[in-house]
């Protein structure tokens, strides 16, 4: 029998990685002796993620394309030029019989060739809004897996199929087990828990809110389950012991993110796709604060998928100082609005988006 060959694209951050490395995690699992390689970014957490989770990957040089004139354009389109060459030869060495891309520099000129070489190929759209990228490269690709409601107002309707985002199953292990989570954390079992994740480089809005609200968050009832990134932690950790409180812990990383969703009562984030995709699964009630640092504000109009079907509460990032923490201690107590909100996320969750994902790739190569 001949061995697949798979080309899967892309990156540049956590959220098209991660499920990159999920999709190819369960096409092996269904199919063993597929060989699959990975192109990424130079430069970029691909180029250090992938391989730790046991497969070959190629940086292109690619960057982006800035909106405003400048000189630095020129260098982008260098850097696109040499990736397109690059791809061509990957290409034809690896002999792809499927291409899939999840978004990011590199997804473009590894696509735009397969496309040209009349390989099929399959794009996963992890935002509520499509970038672009993969706007453009939807005209020829076969199928479109989309983590949202409403996405052919970006691709033809006939190639869209509604998977949701590969996320770690694993978090859903110990979503019961309060009493194990609240150990692990050396957490008050008779106070309700306030959790807060920022990513691994944190979220300074967030930080910010809670640092200016930390006397009434040690007043209250509730504890605080915090962590800050890497960037915010020192400040963070010396403004939650100057308070003199010892109902706010400081952490800079949660290596358990199961048990951390476990201990939750309520949940404050950013909005990415895969953070998103993983707290529908969770079902917890969660107040998004969307990034505004991101392209074509993505993480507002992800959170709105949620708020629309009031299944989160949203504060914007210039609001958050004032109203975050203050939404946080009322939503905590309101067990009405708690309930509501956990049940609509818990609608919105689609399980099992690698498999899924996997068995689409799969049958475009036998197709």
């Amino acid at each position: 029998m001949n061995r697949n060959n798979i080309i899967i694209s892309g990156g540049g951050t956590g959220g098209h990685v991660f499920p990159a490395i999920s999709i190819a995690n369960a096409i092996k699992e269904i199919e063993p002796d597929t060989k699959i390689l990975f192109v990424g970014a130079l430069g970029k957490i691909e180029m250090e993620k992938v391989p730790a989770a046991g497969y070959e990957i190629i940086g292109l040089p690619v960057a982006g394309l800035h909106r405003k004139l400048t000189t630095k354009n020129l260098s982008f389109i260098q850097k696109l030029a040499r990736s397109l060459r690059m791809s061509k030869k990957i290409i034809k060495d690896f002999k792809p019989d499927v291409v899939v891309g999840v978004g990011g520099y590199a997804s473009g000129p590894v696509l735009f060739e397969a496309n040209k070489r009349r390989i099929p190929t399959i794009i996963q759209e992890q935002n509520s809004y499509a970038g672009i990228t993969n706007k453009l490269l939807a005209k020829k690709a076969q199928k479109i897996c989309v983590a949202y409601e409403g996405m052919e107002k970006y691709f033809p309707e006939d190639k869209i199929l509604l998977t949701g985002n590969p996320v770690r199953q694993d978090l859903l292990d110990k979503i019961g087990n309060k009493a194990e989570a609240v150990n692990h954390f050396e957490l008050d079992s008779n106070k309700k828990t306030i959790l807060i994740i920022g990513g691994s480089l944190g979220a300074l809005t967030i930080n910010e809110s809670v640092i200016k609200e930390i006397s009434k968050i040690g007043r209250s009832e509730f504890q605080l389950l915090w962590q800050t990134g890497k960037y915010y932690y020192e400040d963070a950790k010396e403004a939650a012991e100057r308070s003199g409180f010892k109902n706010i812990q400081v952490l800079d990383f949660i290596q358990r993110m199961d048990l951390a969703y476990a201990a939750a009562d309520i949940i404050i984030s950013r909005a990415g796709a895969g953070t998103i995709s993983e707290l529908c699964l969770v079902g917890k009630p969660v107040i998004l604060v969307p990034s505004p640092n991101v392209a074509e504000d993505h993480q507002t109009k992800n959170a709105m998928a949620l708020v629309n079907k009031k299944a989160a509460i949203i504060i914007k990032d210039n609001e958050a100082k004032q109203r975050l923490i203050n939404t946080a201690l009322e939503l905590v107590i309101n067990e009405m609005l708690i309930n509501t909100l956990s049940k609509n996320i818990k609608g919105m969750a689609l399980r099992d988006s690698a498999k899924t994902i996997a068995r689409e790739v799969l049958k475009l190569v036998k197709r």
